[in-house]
This record gives C-alpha cells, structure tokens and sequence, in this order.
C-alpha cells in the first residue's frame, strides 16, 4: 500500500512537472518536465518511485515508433550504412581509454564498476549487465543517471540552437486521426514484442521487441501508422520519472563521488562524441549531420529515439548506432574485464 502511495505522489510530481513546463512553453516538457520535478524532488528528500513495470510497458512505444517507420526503401538504405556503422568500435575504443581512467584512477572506482560506468549506453541496460558482473549498482545508477541527465539536457539546446527543430511540437498526428485498428496493432506489437525479447533474454528488450515485431507488421503492409502523439509523450513521461527517482536517498559523499564522477564523464564524453560527429559528418557517411549527432551522442537509447522522433531524425539509422554500441559494449565486457582486473 505504502508503495503504491509513493508512486502516486511520484506521478503528482511529474504532472506537476510537465504542467509547469507546458505553461512557460519550454522544450520537451513531457521528457524534461517529469525529469526536472522528479530530481528537485528526489534532493529535497522527498521518497519517490519509478513506475517499474508499468513505465516499461509505455517504453515499447518507442520501439514500435521506430518499427513502424521503417519500410521497404529504408531498408534498402541499410548497406550505405556499413561505413559509419564500422567505426562505432573505434569509438568505443576512445571511450574506454579515456573514460575508464577517469573511473579507475581518479575516482578510485574498482575495476568491473569503472568499465560499466565509463562505457556509454542504455541505462537500463548497463545497470543490468553491470550488476550481474558484480559492479557497485548504486554508483553506476548515479553516475549514468547523471549522464542521461547531463545530455538530455544539452542535447535539446543544440537541436534548437543549430538545427531550429521546435521540440514543443507534437511528435506525431494526434489520438484522433489515427485508426482505432492501427492504434490496437501498436500497442498489441509493443507489448508482445516486449514479452518475447524477456523471454529471449535480449538487452534492451522493452525496446528493441516491439521494435523487430513492428518492423516485421510494418514492411508486410499490416502497420500503416506511427504511433500518435499521445502514446509518444506518455512514454518521454515515464522515462522522465525513471531518470529524476534515481536520486531518490542521494548523500553528500555520493554527490562528490558517484555524481561528480558522471559530471565529469560526460563532459569527457560530449568531446569525444564531438569529434566522431563532426568526422564523420565531414566524411560524408551520413546524409545528415542532426542524424550522426543523435547517433553518437552518449545518452540513453530510450532518450535519444525520443529526441530523434521529435527531430525528425532518421530512426533506422539512430537506432542501428546505439544498438551496435550497447552490443559491443556487453559483448566484449568478459574479455575486457579479464584484462582490466589484474590492474592495481
């Protein structure tokens, strides 16, 4: 019962948080609102609780949101995507000798919890991997929390300031013009999918699921509609709450550790995502710069879908990127870690 009051207050916060930012017109209030609110809340002391299962469930929304734009001539695009793609472990590479140190040497975190704190990905997704190898999860909860936080909030910025993207815009049709049969679909293949990626095992289930299922229903002809706006703003409201409750009973000595150390980290990583941007926007591996700019960017895979739906951003090629990097990251962590832990 207690536990169900907490998320009450919680969803109070966050709609309390959108409202506000609804109101004074500031970008991505449904994300940014709750996000905020949560966070002010969270360090004024106040017990807050993330939706669990029920935020996982409006998170298929982003999958099915990206299944349900590919087509047939996107996928056709695929091959051209082989060369930017390829360079994601050089990238992974420059992380790890940059931000492993940091986590290592200079925040004296062990060695397991340093590798999956420097490492850039899926919050989730890093927090799962990273508990089952034995790292510190409350350190790694805050420090990528922090990230998710650091870049979400940047990122908007910059879409504004380079781009000139409105991100108080409705990221899709509304309720109201879309098929009740097609809104039925989605939410039947965003859920399925869901279930069938647990029962798989696969990382980033919630997402990548109802993503491959939508994709399969959307290139047969069977999906012909995105997501409407609503069901995207209901899923930025969860991930929103997830992100500002995770510094729900943060400490002084965990401010000047764990969150100082995600500071400092993602700035170390917005420079090196910089770089790899403006190289390979240079190189012209991409048609467009906004695309390699959300591809590359060190945020959370859940945050980044939201901001390339909002940008108009192409999906498939997002998508592809973060979902490489999380890959490599888990895959190659055994070896990595062998290799690491014999360090002092």
């Amino acid at each position: 019962m207690q536990s169900h009051l907490v998320q009450i207050k919680t969803a109070a916060v966050a709609s309390l948080g959108a409202a506000v930012f609804l109101w004074l017109n500031l970008p991505l209030p449904f994300l940014m609102g709750p996000m905020t609110f949560c966070l002010i809340a969270a360090l004024l002391g106040q017990d807050l609780k993330g939706a669990g299962q029920l935020g996982m469930a409006f998170r298929t929304i982003l999958g099915v949101a990206i299944g349900s734009s590919i087509t047939p001539e996107i996928l056709s695009e695929l091959p051209k995507m082989a060369y930017s793609l390829a360079i994601l472990p050089i990238f992974i590479l420059c992380v790890a000798f940059t931000s492993y140190p940091l986590m290592r040497r200079v925040f004296k975190f062990d060695a397991t919890t340093s590798y999956y704190a420097a490492m850039p990905g899926g919050l989730q997704d890093l927090l799962i991997f990273g508990e089952e190898a034995g790292a510190y999860l409350r350190a790694l909860s805050l420090i990528h929390a922090t990230r998710v936080l650091f870049i979400v909030a940047l990122a908007p910025l910059l879409l504004t300031a380079i781009w000139q993207i409105d991100l108080v815009a409705p990221p899709g049709k509304p309720a109201a013009e879309t098929p009740i049969l097609q809104i039925a679909l989605l939410i039947a293949a965003g859920l399925i999918g869901w279930r069938v990626a647990v029962r798989l095992k696969m990382f980033g289930a919630s997402i990548l699921g109802p993503m491959i299922l939508t994709t399969i229903l959307s290139v047969t002809g069977i999906i012909t509609q995105r997501p409407p706006a609503e069901m995207i703003w209901a899923s930025q409201f969860f991930i929103g709450i997830a992100v500002g409750s995770r510094y729900v009973g943060l400490t002084m000595m965990e401010m000047r550790t764990c969150v100082f150390a995600g500071v400092v980290n993602s700035i170390l990583l917005a420079i090196v995502s910089g770089a790899f941007i403006i190289a390979i926007t240079r190189m012209g591996l991409t048609a467009s710069g906004l695309d390699a700019y959300l591809a590359f960017l060190p945020g959370g895979q859940s945050e980044m879908v939201v901001l390339a739906i909002i940008a108009g951003a192409d999906l498939t090629y997002v998508v592809l990127h973060h979902i490489l990097r999380i890959a490599l990251i888990v895959t190659i962590a055994p070896w990595i870690l062998r290799w690491l832990k014999p360090t002092p």
